[in-house]
């Protein structure tokens, strides 16, 4: 194992300390290792947080800033974080308009933010709405879920939600928003090489030099089969295929195409398997209308990549479009 760490044991507290001293204007609680904007709580808009394990950075903390998330909680690596960050995450980020929690669906992430937001509730009288992602149409359960994972509509749905908190709408608004991205994403991922997690030191599960894992988790968890590795464009027929038929898309439809590295893939090899992406849409007759290329949900080093569609309106294409500054996405300032 080569990573440039100091202690296996501390990654995630010096991580945290990094993304503070990088990033003036976010704030680190390192008790409860929560990510927060500098200039909450606001009075004039909902509060949205998120959070999970570490190690599929930028998620969360890269999203925090004006247009995404106001907080994040984060556990350790590919572990969820406990009720207690997440309830003082939730208080510190009411300005008294309400708090959305943004869950993956992972039985552990599931749990602890739903303990977490009756504790805020009951301790603060504060309005608590929640939305679990579970786009991931690879499998139906997996070794951390009961139902579909949360994957990378995670990403689009914290963008538009927090652009419709901005806007100043009302909870329950913003709520509605993000389940409409939820309930219209898709995703499937592939893996070409297992990830390392720090304090184990050696490969999560083993795959051979000319095999790829379909339908992998961003934990690691098993896909839908083992296969020989093949080249990209049909790969990315056996992602996006699945994804298209599961909503279904239709001819004619808008979407938003995300094609996300796993963490160990170069960008380079991401454009080609968005150019195979962008070829199957086109010849269905499916409208790109805004795309995302890049690594923002990750599993460490691993290798691999996943595609998410969002079918979207007029709508989620204007909140998509509005400003956001966070350390990992910017545009519109």
């Amino acid at each position: 194992m080569k990573k440039l760490i100091n202690d296996p044991d501390d990654v995630v507290v010096d991580a945290l300390k990094g993304i503070e001293a990088a990033h003036p204007a976010l704030k680190v609680d390192h008790e409860h290792r929560i990510v927060y904007r500098a200039d909450a709580p606001h009075t004039d808009k909902v509060g949205i947080i998120s959070g999970g394990g570490s190690g599929h950075e930028p998620l969360h903390g890269g999203f925090v800033g004006l247009g995404m998330l106001d907080a994040a909680c984060a556990g350790e690596i590919f572990t969820s974080p406990v009720p207690d960050p997440i309830l003082a995450a939730t208080k510190l980020v009411d300005g008294g308009r309400g708090v959305l929690h943004v869950v993956k669906n992972y039985t552990g992430d599931v749990m602890n933010f739903e303990m977490a937001a009756e504790l805020a509730a009951a301790e603060t009288g504060g309005r608590i709405a929640s939305v679990v992602t579970n786009d991931d149409v690879a499998v139906q359960d997996s070794t951390y879920t009961a139902g579909r994972r949360g994957v990378g509509v995670t990403v689009l749905l914290e963008k538009i939600a927090g652009a419709a908190a901005e806007q100043g709408r009302d909870l329950d608004a913003v709520a509605d928003v993000a389940r409409r991205v939820n309930a219209n994403g898709r995703s499937m991922g592939v893996a070409l090489t297992s990830c390392t997690v720090p304090a184990v030191g050696r490969p999560t599960f083993e795959l051979g030099e000319g095999d790829m894992e379909l339908g992998v988790g961003i934990h690691g968890e098993p896909g839908r089969e083992r296969l020989p590795l093949a080249p990209a464009r049909e790969i990315a027929a056996m992602l996006v295929e699945p994804v298209l038929a599961d909503l279904p898309f239709r001819s004619g439809d808008a979407v938003i195409a995300f094609v996300n590295g796993l963490g160990g893939t170069p960008l380079i090899e991401l454009y080609v398997l968005f150019h195979e992406v962008a070829t199957i849409l086109r010849g269905r007759r499916i409208d790109i209308a805004r795309s995302l290329v890049g690594s923002f949900i990750t599993s460490l080093d691993m290798a691999g990549a996943s595609v998410t569609l969002v079918r979207a309106d007029d709508e989620l294409l204007s909140l998509w479009d509005a400003p956001v500054s966070t350390s990992a996405l910017r545009w519109g300032i």
